[in-house]
């Protein structure tokens, strides 16, 4: 396969190298880019000699116009690998610009994109630059790290690039799972989403509630039709306008969710990241409860359908059963344990305890938690972390429905 290696400036891009290196020996034929930045920090000579192919760097070349000229490269990648990006040209990338080779490319390709993010960790949380990450989600590319650790400044935080290897697996991965040329692996697959909040009726006003935004289903569900699923998401109340090209089911209680949920069956595959009550009241007043002499009402609960579950035991089942837990404390125990009573294929866990602002935030951290596995998803905005979550779930569809 051919792939274009975009290297941007950063203490990163010696790291880089080395993804290069393993790329080349996976048997790819890799076309090293280098930003002018790059070159302050390595050398086109070093890079051509580790790909095989020239480094190039300018955009007007007239060696490379009469050869294979940069139209023609970007035309002819199978992926377009950005490692390290840096935040500079991830702000030149979501606005359009075109003012050198790399970000010409990228306008110039349909090839799936990847990104390794590699910066200060004060750069990295900036709005600026969360902004321009979920632009760049939002047109497709998908991301990988960065992580959090010990940077070339000195701080600590999140910001170091994703470990060559890490990025080496997820660039063979987009490979494998291309289903046609625009790279979309759940192309004829039908996926079930849920999200948001459910609302439990204490009277006709109070209601029974939680923090969650939704916008972790809501995420899922693009990233899934950007894979090329055809997606339903069965979501509780949220103040997220609907996503486009995703069949939207509004619901609000847990009863009502888990009846859109059997209705939009069967499913190849279903994620159920909905925040679901737990409990309801049993017999909620059909008039406003009144303050009185007595003081407050006691309301009884009764618990709710288990939504995960019913599912993962449904005479249609989906072929993979992915769900959510959101902890505040022992996150992988009580992931583990989740995924044993549930029955589910997978657990996505992360930690919502209050120092962790991912509840109703717009960030996450996760942890795929498997029967034999656990996989660490480093934080990032929610739509970069649900691209990964689709791209290793779609792998796993994708040899179960092939065996």
């Amino acid at each position: 396969m051919r792939i274009v290696h975009i290297v941007t400036g950063g203490v990163a891009a010696a790291r880089a190298l080395e993804v290069t290196r393993l790329l080349k020996k996976q048997g790819h034929e890799v076309h090293p880019v280098l930003t002018r930045a790059a070159c302050e920090f390595i050398t086109p000579l070093l890079a051509t000699a580790l790909a095989g192919n020239r480094a190039r760097v300018a955009l007007f070349d007239p060696e490379d116009e009469a050869g294979m000229d940069h139209i023609a490269l970007a035309r002819q990648a199978d992926v377009v690998l950005v490692a390290p990006a840096s935040a500079d040209f991830m702000a030149r990338a979501a606005n359009g610009l075109a003012n050198d080779l790399a970000t010409t490319l990228l306008l110039a390709t349909s090839a799936a994109v990847l990104m390794a993010p590699a910066m200060n960790p004060r750069m990295w949380a900036h709005p600026a630059t969360r902004r321009n990450v979920e632009r760049l989600a939002a047109d497709g590319v998908r991301f990988i790290g960065p992580e959090a650790g010990e940077v070339a400044c000195g701080e600590e935080g999140i910001g170091r690039m994703a470990a060559p290897e890490a990025i080496a697996a997820c660039v063979e991965e987009l490979l494998a799972g291309s289903a046609d040329a625009a790279g979309r692996p759940l192309a004829g697959r039908r996926v079930l989403i849920t999200g948001g909040p459910t609302l439990e009726p204490i009277d006709p006003v109070r209601v029974i509630a939680n923090r969650s935004s939704g916008r972790m289903g809501q995420a899922l569900a693009e990233a899934a039709r950007d894979l090329g699923a055809e997606v339903t998401l069965v979501s509780g109340p949220t103040c997220l306008p609907p996503p486009a090209g995703v069949a939207v089911v509004a619901v609000e209680t847990a009863r009502e969710m888990l009846a859109a949920v059997e209705r939009a069956l069967p499913a190849d595959m279903a994620i159920f990241a909905a925040a679901v009550a737990d409990w309801r009241v049993d017999g909620a007043a059909e008039s406003k409860i009144k303050k009185g002499a007595h003081g407050p009402p006691t309301l009884r609960l009764v618990e709710n359908p288990d939504i995960l579950a019913t599912i993962a035991r449904h005479e249609k089942r989906p072929a993979l059963v992915a769900g959510f837990a959101a902890e505040t404390d022992e996150v992988l125990e009580n992931a583990r344990a989740k995924l044993k009573r549930k029955g589910a294929d997978v657990i996505i866990a992360n930690d919502v305890s209050p120092d962790s602002g991912i509840l109703g935030g717009e960030e996450t951290e996760l942890h795929l938690v498997w029967p034999e596995s656990e996989e660490h998803l480093p934080r990032q905005s929610k739509p970069a972390a649900a691209q990964a979550v689709l791209h290793r779930l779609a792998t796993v569809l994708r040899q179960r429905l092939k065996d």
